[in-house]
């Protein structure tokens, strides 16, 4: 008996079997209650690598969703979404333009994934790391330049994405697939003359092995050019909010709120649906999915998306320190994201502008929670999620 243990422990290789397993596999059983990946994880390095570098051996649609996304399979069976760059980085998003019927940025799912995250960051006084938020909340996400012939239209066993193919008047390979909304030979998206880049968000575990289930953003816009939700229109909405499950208890109202100061620093205004794992219950943290809309518009800071933060008045310790941490000079949030940025294969990833808006929106969050504190008292304003004992935060987060 003993030696079939040791057996099943060790490859003829020699490595242990974990050893051996590809880098998204890594990702998925790191994977636990409280994030989705721990913070040093160097799988997540080597798997951003992959997502860039590894051969796609083939490519179909996503079905379901307003516009065109593409799911990718790689040779050592990693999967990922890859999102089609439709805006160059200088673009804003039109003024007339509503947020449902907003384009999803490629740029915008890698620069959230690096937000949401940590960065290396050496300073000057010591050799340190700061984190940017620190969630590690949001699957791994990196920048790609995909030939269209080769690597799309050549692997796809997708007739429907196949035949959206064409060359333009300009000799340059397009496509553009299907979906309701921008798949038309108006909205393809083309190459120079084959090339095209776009965003890779590695795959989550397959649902039949890891069921997640979705909730419905209490804070929801109302999808509506003229009706107003709820919560725009009733001051005292948090506090009914507060009274239901999940949000009467435990930890979700402070991920509500971490994913409020997320969402306003990138403007998206778009988090109509949260998900979470249905395996931990209601004591686990929201996954940060979908972010393609954030970092729409650099000269507008859309307040609304704050209004959570505004109504609740609550929000835990780590993030607290962490937001005054990003708004000091030598931490500066724009400086850290930068930083963090350049590492991407097709940075820059933002633009400038949209760098400063974030240090712009972050002193508005913290006016924000001092404004709460003012008016509630900090104990009840801020949760201490630290434990007492030792200066770390408690698996409470």
């Amino acid at each position: 008996g003993r030696q079939n243990e040791e057996n099943e422990e060790f490859l003829p290789t020699g490595e242990t079997s974990v050893d051996s397993y590809p880098n998204w596999l890594k990702f998925h059983i790191g994977i636990n209650r409280y994030e989705l990946y721990s913070r040093h994880n160097p799988a997540i390095e080597a798997l951003l690598q992959d997502l860039v570098t590894q051969k796609i051996t083939s490519v179909a649609m996503k079905s379901g969703g307003t516009q065109l996304k593409l799911i990718m399979t790689f040779q050592n069976y990693g999967q990922a979404l890859f999102k089609p760059m439709k805006q160059t980085r200088e673009q804003e998003t039109p003024p007339d333009f509503f947020y449902f019927s907003d384009y999803e940025r490629h740029n915008a799912e890698i620069a959230a994934f690096h937000l949401d995250r940590q960065v290396k960051w050496i300073c000057i006084k010591r050799k340190g790391e700061i984190l940017i938020l620190d969630f590690r909340r949001v699957p791994p996400v990196a920048g790609r330049l995909v030939n269209m012939t080769r690597e799309i239209r050549d692997v796809t066993r997708d007739k429907k994405l196949w035949r959206t193919f064409f060359i333009s008047p300009a000799n340059n390979i397009c496509f553009y697939g299907e979906c309701s909304y921008y798949c038309s030979t108006e909205h393809a998206l083309c190459g120079k003359p084959d090339q095209i880049e776009g965003s890779l968000a590695a795959f989550l575990p397959d649902l039949s092995l890891a069921k997640r289930k979705t909730w419905r953003n209490p804070w929801r816009r109302s999808y509506h050019k003229r009706k107003k939700a709820e919560w725009e229109v009733d001051p005292d909405y948090c506090e009914e909010v507060k009274q239901t499950p999940p949000y009467d208890s435990g930890t979700r109202i402070l991920d509500i709120m971490d994913m409020t100061v997320f969402d306003f620093l990138m403007g998206n205004m778009d988090r109509h649906h949260y998900e979470t794992f249905e395996k931990f219950g209601n004591e686990t943290f929201i996954i940060h999915l979908d972010n393609g809309r954030g970092f729409g518009k650099y000269s507008h800071d859309e307040l609304s998306i704050l209004v959570p933060l505004n109504q609740c008045c609550r929000i835990r310790k780590s993030t607290y320190l962490r937001l005054q941490l990003l708004a000091k000079e030598e931490y500066k949030l724009s400086l850290l994201m930068k930083e963090s940025l350049l590492k991407d294969k097709i940075a820059p990833i933002l633009y400038q502008p949209h760098l400063e808006a974030m240090d712009r929106r972050l002193r508005i969050v913290l006016k924000a929670v001092s404004d709460c504190i003012e008016k509630d008292g900090y104990d009840n304003v801020v949760e201490n999620d630290f434990n007492a004992d030792v200066n770390t935060v408690t698996t409470e987060r």
